[in-house]
This record gives structure tokens, sequence and C-alpha cells, in this order.
């Protein structure tokens, strides 16, 4: 079959895709990580450019659409086309404006974007599926683009994040608010029109009015609870789980706390001092008060910061060791106790720590819910770190509240119902018909609308739950709350912060009715309605075709299924009654999740591998089955698995094995299912300027692979044709990931692809004794053809640079044997003493040394006058002036070479990278990485220098004649 080669199966702007993706870290107002949690969600920057790179041809390509080159054309020239001004080049400047955060609401460039999306597919774009759709990031940016954008997933709680992001905002888009205070407001002399209420406008400000009704409801009802300290609002209560020592001559429960610090910031510090008391003469029985200090009181030599330890704790009262085992056994028999030691109020001038009163303890203690959440929190023996609470006691979801959280979190919950019914009443009022069908059944009217806005509400009450929970902790660095989900896991916290619903600070409900309410407003601009479904995505049922792009489960990484019964349990109580047939589980649905997770299969790692990989070629069958040959499938693989891999007792062999065969997995699957691969893409959270260290820690966040169905009646092949081929086509697709400026850091894992296009275009590629090429086998080729590659390159190069090449392989910038480099000078056709004239190398004392760019004197180099210029020299100059100028004095420099140095101090800072990444030079290998990330901008400064050089010039020549 034949087809248009589109942009990502040939180059793409990936540093600047992954610079975009790695700022939506820090964004938070508005992003739609803001509206309901999710542990893995894709950077939407990085699904725009990957949905829209997989619609849109190479326009370099000869068979590209010509209207669409010529679209491509007329696009502004930027940074890329100044280097090189080519339709591609231009294309490229265009999505480094598309994805950043800023383009998420700015219509210009998303008409434009959208406008080279009808033109590239001929005015029938298709639709788009993600059968993992998980938090949405991929179905969100599908609808932004202009695609019909469909959503499934197996996960009830990723099914209502789909649904509140592409299905409700739609269907209430461009439709003014509906409560009273905003009914007034537009009859009044500031009123805005109704065509003022743009997207979902309307529908956020309607969550903010409902969500302050709600809040004003609840503390009638429980405000009581919530009392004020020493005449300020208290933040947060600060309680510490108490055991009883195991000592039986104290007769006392002690302390299991972490930090006693309450506050670390110079000049605020507190912290809580417990003192111990004698309750009764015969010295048997203890008490302990908690007394809060502050650094007017002077800080104690003597301070005990904290009661645990590596084996367990210490008791308070007698230094008694306290086990785990201990406090395991004592969590098992519910006799895991908590007391308050201390207050957290909001004073004129920040905040204020308080001792506890036994006034406020009592209170706290005498909540009583009508309900909390119950069911069983999964325990994995393979992974306790993923919900550690269960070893100690807390195995029950209702366990993780205390009264007083499950009651405001339930009475808030209660709300939601009375608020819908208000916001029906509100609907009818406002002209909103009475009739019609609810959410669930396509309705638009006052019914659809009041469950609509109470999704939302019931999200807010979910977001409370992670941080009204006792396993939140406080940060004494920052006085502030660490929520439950700060990680991908379920800590147990010792010393735990209670919130307070009604303060002004964090922690509170009106907090997350804002942040939700200004993701609504960011969430939807423009495009049809969504279509959202529960389904087990191994099972894909559908009477259409679509484009695939999808986030599929990583091997044995986290299962969601587990950690999100948290929110589950809490949603379910809310809204059940809207979406019976999604929450009609007591809890999620787990024995369908695809994960290779032993603990589900009773312990059996072969069972839990068979059931993935099984699982994975049924789905990948499924999207062949239903998938729009026109366009590429994308699959993203995440690499680095999780955080907890981070801090997890694994050794690293261990976690690499384990990511190398999910990985492996994944390329067996889809290729088992009868995909060719195209295209392996690095996508990062973090930009690729800022490696810390080679190997494992500086593979990408995740890779992005371009599939495509493969012919029935493939060939098959041989290990030596398979080879052949490689040599012949590798390197020209090499040479497009290069003049896309990728990322020295990133080269290797995208010249998978090509790799594994050529591999993957057979059936089968058969060793010499006649058996299957194994996928791990295929990598080895393909990383020995890389290397291959830029070895290559060094024989386009200047034989001076050539030795310099050749001795940073052995030595680096380290000494060397002088002898060894006469001999090694030799076999370049050059000589020491050559190399040392062209500023090469120090030579001295029967040692030989190459110089680093530090070495080198800041800003004395002139290529127009070197007698003997190098491409070593370029390199590490334009390194230089990149180190201490920045851009602008790389740009300068680089006016003075020749344009064929400049492209030669390119291609040999790949090279060096790479020889870099395999001795695991992390240091130099940061300075080639960067010299290749900072080329396009280089390139365009160097331009403009150029071009004000050759104005002054005609400028001064004129005069001459005046």
């Amino acid at each position: 079959m034949t087809y248009r080669k589109k942009l990502i199966e040939v180059a793409l702007p990936l540093e600047a895709i992954n610079v975009a993706s790695a700022r939506e870290k820090s964004i938070r107002h508005g992003h739609p990580s803001t509206l309901h949690l999710w542990w893995a969600r894709r950077p939407l920057a990085a699904a725009r450019a990957v949905i829209f790179t997989s619609l849109v041809d190479d326009p370099d390509s000869p068979d590209a659409l010509p209207a669409f080159v010529e679209a491509c054309k007329q696009l502004p020239k930027g940074a890329n086309a100044a280097v090189e001004d080519t339709p591609r080049m231009r294309l490229f400047d265009f999505i480094e404006r598309l994805v950043t955060w800023e383009a998420t609401t700015d219509e210009a460039i998303l008409t434009t974007a959208r406008e080279l999306i009808m033109i590239a597919t001929e005015g029938n774009p298709p639709p788009l599926l993600d059968p993992f759709a998980g938090g949405g990031s991929i179905p969100l940016e599908a609808q932004r683009l202009g695609l019909e954008a469909h959503a499934s997933d197996l996960n009830p709680v990723a099914v209502m994040i789909n649904k509140a992001q592409i299905e409700i905002p739609p269907r209430f888009a461009n439709m003014p608010p509906i409560n009273p205070d905003a009914r007034a407001a537009m009859f009044g002399e500031n009123a805005k029109s109704d065509a003022e209420w743009r997207s979902a406008a309307g529908l956020a400000a309607d969550v903010r009015y409902y969500g302050a009704w709600m809040r004003e409801k609840a503390w009638e009802k429980i405000g009581h609870l919530y009392p004020t300290h020493n005449g300020e609002t208290v933040i947060a209560w600060i309680w510490a789980r108490m055991v009883k020592s195991p000592n039986p001559a104290v007769n006392a429960y002690v302390p299991l706390v972490r930090s006693f610090e309450l506050n670390k910031k110079k000049g605020r510090r507190a912290w809580v001092e417990p003192t111990i008391d004698l309750l009764k003469d015969d010295n048997t029985t203890h008490d302990i008060k908690f007394v809060v200090r502050r650094e007017e009181d002077g800080f104690p030599t003597n301070f005990i910061e904290t009661t645990m330890n590596r084996q367990g704790a210490q008791c308070l009262i007698s230094g008694v060791p306290i086990t785990w085992d201990y406090i395991r056994a004592q969590g098992k028999a519910k006799a895991i106790r908590a007391r308050l030691i201390a207050i957290v109020t909001e004073g004129a001038n920040g905040r204020n720590y308080h001792s506890s009163t036994d006034s406020q303890e009592k209170l706290a203690n005498s909540a009583r819910p009508d309900w909390r959440p119950s069911g069983e929190i999964p325990y994995n023996q393979s992974n306790p770190g993923q919900t550690n609470t269960v070893r100690y006691g807390l195995d029950d979801w209702g366990d993780l509240f205390t009264e007083r959280q499950a009651l405001a979190l339930d009475t808030f919950s209660s709300l939601v119902l009375e608020a819908r019914e208000q916001i029906y009443s509100d609907a009818i009022k406002a002209g909103f018909s009475e009739l019609g069908q609810g959410i669930t059944n396509g309705g638009n009217g006052a019914k659809a609308y009041a469950e609509a806005v109470s999704v939302f509400l019931a999200f807010a009450i979910d977001k409370s739950a992670n941080l009204w929970s006792s396993v939140t902790s406080w940060m004494n660095d920052r006085g502030a709350f660490r929520e439950t989900f700060a990680r991908q896991a379920l800590p147990m916290v010792w010393d735990f912060a209670e919130a307070n619903p009604f303060s002004d600070s964090g922690g509170n409900f009106s907090l997350y009715i804002e942040r939700i309410s200004d993701a609504i407003e960011f969430i939807y601009t423009g495009g049809q309605v969504g279509h959202v479904k529960q389904q087990d995505a191994t099972k894909i049922q559908s009477n259409l075709n679509y484009m695939i792009s999808t986030d599929p489960p990583y091997y044995d990484n986290i299962g969601y299924a587990d950690l999100s019964d948290f929110f589950y349990v809490w949603l379910r109580r809310s809204i059940r009654d809207l979406y019976p047939d999604i929450f009609g589980t007591l809890l999620v649905p787990k024995a369908a999740e695809l994960i290779a997770n032993p603990y589900r299969f009773g312990g059996n790692r072969k069972a839990a591998t068979e059931f993935f990989e099984n699982g994975l070629y049924a789905t990948f069958l499924g999207m062949r089955k239903y998938v729009v040959n026109t366009y590429p499938i994308t699959v993203y693989y995440a690499f680095k698995q999780s955080e907890e891999d981070q801090n997890s007792s694994e050794n690293s062999a261990a976690v690499e094995q384990r990511a190398s065969t999910g990985w492996e997995t994944l390329l067996s699957g889809l290729i088992g299912a009868g995909f060719s691969i195209n295209g392996t893409w690095p996508v990062r959270t973090e930009g690729a300027g800022r490696i810390i260290s080679l190997g494992t820690n500086a593979l990408a966040s995740s890779i992005v692979l371009v599939c495509r169905p493969r012919p029935e009646d493939a060939p098959t092949s041989s290990r030596r044709a398979f080879v052949d081929a490689m040599r012949r086509e590798l390197p020209a697709a090499l040479k497009n990931m290069q003049s896309g400026n990728i990322a020295p850091v990133d080269l290797a894992q995208a010249s998978i692809g090509p790799g594994m296009a050529i591999y993957s275009r057979y059936s089968k590629v058969l060793e010499a004794d006649g058996s299957p090429m194994s996928i791990r086998a295929a990598l080895g080729l393909i990383n020995q053809e890389l290397d291959a590659y830029l070895a290559e390159q060094d024989g386009d190069i200047d034989a001076d640079t050539r030795f310099a090449v050749a001795w940073f392989q052995q030595f680096g910038f380290n000494e060397g044997e002088f002898g060894l480099a006469d001999n090694l000078a030799r076999a370049k056709n050059t000589s020491v003493d050559g190399v040392s004239r062209a500023g090469i190398v120090q030579s001295g004392r029967g040692k030989v040394k190459l110089l680093h760019w530090r070495d080198y004197d800041p800003g004395s180099w002139d290529p127009q006058q070197d007698k003997r210029p190098t491409v070593w020299e370029a390199t590490h100059h334009l390194i230089e002036r990149l180190n201490t100028h920045g851009e602008t004095g790389s740009a300068a420099l680089m006016t003075k070479m020749p344009s064929d140095m400049a492209a030669e101090a390119r291609t040999l800072a790949y090279r060096l990278y790479s020889i870099c990444e395999r001795k695991g030079w992390a240091e130099h290998a940061r300075d080639y990485n960067a010299l290749v990330i900072s080329w396009a901008g280089i390139g365009e400064e160097a331009a403009r220098l150029k071009q004000a050089r050759e104005a002054g010039d005609a400028t001064q020549q004129t005069r001459l004649f005046e």
C-alpha cells in the first residue's frame, strides 16, 4: 500500500516540543490536570504535536500535496527557516508556536492548525480514538485541533475525567450562566451579552456559584466543628499517631513522629516540644504533653526532632526500641491512636503555630459521620510501597479518614444532590427546557445542565479528599500541605495534617472549586462534542475507523485501578445515580486491568506476564482492525516507569531489566499484530538540555512509536539483507533527524524508529540458523549502525580533527603518552606538532592533552585569521561562547566561519556526545548536547548579525559616493 509520508514519519522539531512539555509541569492555573488528579498524563504539548504531525504531510517529500506545500511556504519565517528556508522548516517554526502553553487558547494559531489539517486531509480529517484515555490529554488535544474525539478506558475515574473534558463543556458551550447572581448582572450597567460568554465560561461561572452555595450549606451543617483558635482561622490541625509503649513499665501511648518541627524558615521557626507527666504516684502511668515553641523562645540544644528511625521508632518516655513488627501488629489490631499535637492558624503576618488544646481535640473527636467509604485497599506484596498503609492496619478505604474528615466529605457529597436540584430550578428560570433527557442520554435541557454542573462539584470533593485524609502531611519547609498522592502511591504518614475545609488558605473547598472552574474555562477552545465510553481496550468494538493515538499501560508499572479506588468511592457516592452503568461496581474493576502484576495472579510472575502480553497483543489486533490506513498510529511508551523507581530498593540492573522487558513486549506486540514501526521519538518532561547523568537517567520520559499496518503478504528477510538495508537507508533518515536539530541525547532512541521500520517491514528476519531474529538482537544491530554512521562522518573533516576525535575516544581531556599520540597522528596524516600549532592539544614533558573549551582564551579565536583552522576548534570555541555569552556570542563567531565549517561543527558535536554517552562522561556530554539544541537560535541570530553587517557596509559604500 502506498501513502503520503506524514511529518512525524520523517522529522520533528523535537527540542521545542520537549521544552514545551517540560514547562507544563510548572503550570497550574487552568491546566486540565487541576480538574482531577490522574497519575500519568501525557503533556498537552506532546499530544498536540504528535496528532498534528501525524495528520500533515512532510512538505519536503516529493509526494506531498501541492496545496499543502504551498500553505507551508506562506507560514511566517522563524528560527529554523532563517537557517534553511524550506517548507519543512517553516512548518517546524509554526509547530514550535503551536506547542506552547499560550497556543492552548490562541484562536489565531489554532485556526491555522485546523486549516493546515483540512488541507492535508483534503477536507476529510479522521476521527481520533484513544482506547487507553487515562487523564485525557490525547482526546482533548484532538478536539482542540478540530477532530472528532473518541476516548475509552476501563477505569471509571478516567472515563469521568474524559467526559468532563471532551463531552460536557462542548455541549453547553457559548452559553451564559444560569445562577441568580449572574442573571441579575446581565441586566445591570456593566452587563455581559450572551456572546461574551465564550466557550465554557458560563459553565465555569455556574460551577463557581454553586460551589460557593455548597460551602455555605456545609458550614451551616458542620461549621461548629471547625472553630477558630485565639481568634484566628485554623489552617491545619497537626496530629501524631500514637502506639502503646512496648515497655510495660511505662503504661502509656507514645508518639510516632517523623518531625516535631513545624516551620523551618529562619526567623519563623516553630516546633513541638513533648514533655512527660506522671499521672500516678507509683511512677507507672505517664502522659505526654505537646507544647509549641517558637524561635523567640530559643532553639533547644537537646531538640527532639523525631521518634522514628530505620528500625521503627523509640519510646519517648523510656527509650525502648519500638520495632516495625510491633507497630504493624498494633496497627492490625486497630490499636494505633491519634493525638492532636499542634494547631496552625492564619495570622495577620502569616502562619502562626500554637499548642494543642483538649477542647480542640475533643471537638474533632466528637464528629460522627452517617456514612464513610468501605472496601478493601489492595495490597501488592511485590510492591508494598504502593499501598503502604495496609501494613499498618489502614486496610479499608474508610480507615484513611478521621471522623471529622469523613463527616466533612460526606456532608459535601450529600450536598451535590441538593445543589443539582437548585441548579435545575434556576436553569428553568433562566429559560432552559424543563423537559428533555439527562446528560447520559445526550440531553441539553435543565436536567442535563444541572447534572453537568454536579459532575464538576463532585470532582471538587475528590480533590478535597486528596488533602482531607489522614495520610496528608505537613511540609515544614513551606508551611503547606503535602497531598495524599504527592507520589504515585499511598504512603503511611505518622504525623499528619488535617485541613480546614472552611479556611481561606490551602486545602479549603473553595480553592478546589476555583481551580476546577479555571480549568473548565481553559479546556474547551472549540470543536464538536466528544465521545467517551467505558470499554476494555482488548475488546474494541466500533462501527467507525479511526486515527489512533494512545498511551497504553507499561508492563508492571503502577496499578491505577488500585489507587483510583480512593477517588472512586467518593465519586460513586456523589453521582452514582447519574451514571449507574459506570458506577455499577462497589470498587474500580481490576481483573481486566492490563498490567503484569504478579499479586493478581497469586504471585505467579509468568502468568502475570502472559496476561499482559496477550492483552496488549489483542489490543493491537483490534487497533489494526479499526485504524484508518491513511494515517499512522502513535503509541506512547514510558521508559521512566514512575517516581517510585527512583526511590525503590531494587538495584538499577533490575529496574533496567524491567524497563527493557516492557519495551521489547510493546515492540513485539505491535509487530506481531501486523504493524510496522516507522518512527520512535523521545518525548521528555524535562528539556534535553538538562541532562544530569547518562545511561538510564538520560532516557526520555516517553517514546512515541509511529506505526503503519504491515501488508499481509510482507516477505521474510535474512540478517545480512536486514543489515544491508539499514546501511542503505539509515544514513538518510538520521540526516533528516539531525537537520531538525534533534538533541544528541535523543538521537539513539530516535534512531530506533527508522531501524525498526526496516526490521518490521518484513514478516520475519531470519538468523543464519533459520531462527527468527529477536527484537533485542535487532535493537543491538540498529545501535551498531548508528555508531558506524557517526564514525563515518569523521572522514569528512580535517585530519587534525580526526586525530582529536580518536584521541578523545581513548583519553577524553586527560593526559596521554607522547608516543601514543605520535603514532595516532601519523595514522591520521598529521603530527603532534601540527595539532599543537593548530590549537588542539598541549604537548610537553612527554605528555599530550586535548584542550578543553575552558582552556581557550575567551573570545580570542578568529577563524578568518587562523592559518590552520579546524572543526575541533570551531566546535569548542562555539561551546565556549555559548557558555560565556549565550547564543548571541556563538552567533557572532559563526558569522566568521565558512558555512561548511559551521555545519561540520554541529556534526562533530553529535559524534562527541555519542562518545561521551558510551564513556559515561556526563559533564562533557552536556556541552555537546547544549550546542546542538541551541543551533537553531544561534543560526537565526547569526543570520541577523550578518544581515545587519551587510546593511552597514552598503550604507558606508553609499556615503563614499556622496
